[in-house]
């Protein structure tokens, strides 16, 4: 199957103290060159707290994307589902999939920010099992079912949702470390969201994730499609592995101390203290690509081997680099990296190979051709001179 491929972003604007309206503005930006540049998807986060990743309600911010782009396809990236009333959110998804008409997605998660939870009354201990019993809830809703349900966060009684669908909108469910993701992707027949998974070592929950797709999908009726299955990695590419480590000093840095001091998320932490040591955990570990298209290609190829197979790569956005160089590095992924997973430059390289293995012969006969045009003219011009 070819793979598609897109971004998700949280976004990450490190380090903390920007002004968010340039922040918000260079996230738009990037949505609409990747649109320019061909890429299928985006995926927008839902954040409220540690200062750096500033999009509160991801809703809105794909409404405003929506009239900014023309093809590529825009989804919660996730919204944190244990934070809101399922019926309101099964509302705003039908709206915005009717508002979208077909380019809407909508992944679903618990929360990624312990601090974000905290500030609501939302337990940790109980996330993770509200977001189970959340999902059922949304599901039977956007199925078009009356439901009453109560919680010690919400009553729902004969709720149901005004708003049929406009499109077969794909649901995915985010995952990270814990098997909570897939169960509740496989227990109601979505897909899956496989977030900074990609690591050879250390977090790897690639073979975890899609275990228990497998096991527990046909328990429910449901058959698990590696074609749905989207995995989530941090790059950045430049023309030379050198350019890009140079490119990456601007923000790695900053990046690194969110993930380790302020983010209170063990799951997704990264490793060392130097750059140096930095720059080597993101390639050695096999998380991400700081380097070329080339180790983008091989990026893939291994993760294609590893999980055995999935649908769509999705770039996690970040600022490692000035902004210029981030959006070059797109470039060179669309470039250089997708067509090698999509084909859809084989047929020009087939056109070029007949050219070539041809281009003796036509070339002769092309100028034996001008060159008998030539004599003829001649030829004619002679003989009206002598008439």
């Amino acid at each position: 199957m070819a793979l598609k491929f897109g971004t998700f972003m949280a976004p990450f604007h490190t380090p903390v103290g920007q002004d968010p309206t340039y922040a918000i503005e260079r996230d738009l930006a990037v949505i609409r060159h990747m649109d320019m540049l061909g890429f299928e998807e985006a995926w927008i986060g839902e954040h409220h707290s540690c200062g750096a990743e500033l999009i509160p309600d991801p809703f809105i911010f794909i409404a405003y994307a929506a009239q900014e782009t023309k093809h590529i396809k825009l989804g919660t990236g996730v919204v944190s589902l244990p934070y809101h009333n399922p019926l309101w959110i099964a509302d705003r998804a039908l709206f915005t999939d009717r508002l979208l008409r077909g380019r809407f997605m909508l992944g679903l998660g618990p929360g990624a920010l312990p601090t974000d939870a905290t500030m609501i009354g939302l337990s940790l201990e109980e996330q993770r099992g509200a977001f189970e019993e959340d999902v059922d809830v949304l599901m039977a809703i956007l199925r078009g079912e009356t439901v009453t349900h109560e919680t010690p966060r919400y009553r729902l009684h004969d709720a149901r949702t005004q708003f049929a669908p406009y499109s077969d909108f794909d649901i995915v469910c985010a995952a990270i470390a814990s098997p909570t993701g897939p169960r509740v992707a496989a227990k109601n027949g979505i897909n899956l969201l496989s977030v900074g998974a990609t690591a050879a070592g250390g977090f790897d929950a690639l073979a975890l994730h899609w275990d228990v797709m497998e096991e527990r999908a046909p328990q429910f009726g449901h058959t698990p499609d590696r074609a749905g299955w989207r995995l989530a990695g941090p790059m950045h590419l430049a023309e030379t592995r050198e350019q890009a480590i140079e490119d990456v000093r601007h923000g790695l840095d900053d990046w690194c101390h969110y993930t380790q001091h302020i983010l209170a998320a063990p799951h997704f932490r990264a490793a060392g203290e130097t750059f140096e040591e930095r720059v080597a955990f993101v390639n050695e570990s096999g998380l991400g690509v700081i380097g070329t298209p080339d180790d983008a290609v091989a990026q893939i190829e291994r993760l294609e081997k590893q999980s055995k197979g999935f649908g769509s790569y999705l770039l996690i956005h970040h600022e490692w680099a000035r902004h210029a160089a981030t959006l070059r590095s797109y470039e060179l992924f669309a470039e250089y990296v997708r067509p090698k997973f999509q084909g859809s430059a084989s047929r020009l390289q087939q056109a070029s190979d007949y050219a070539t293995s041809r281009w003796t012969e036509l070339n002769d006969r092309q100028g034996a051709a001008i060159q008998a045009a030539t004599d003829r003219h001649a030829k004619e011009r002679a003989d009206a001179g002598k008439a």
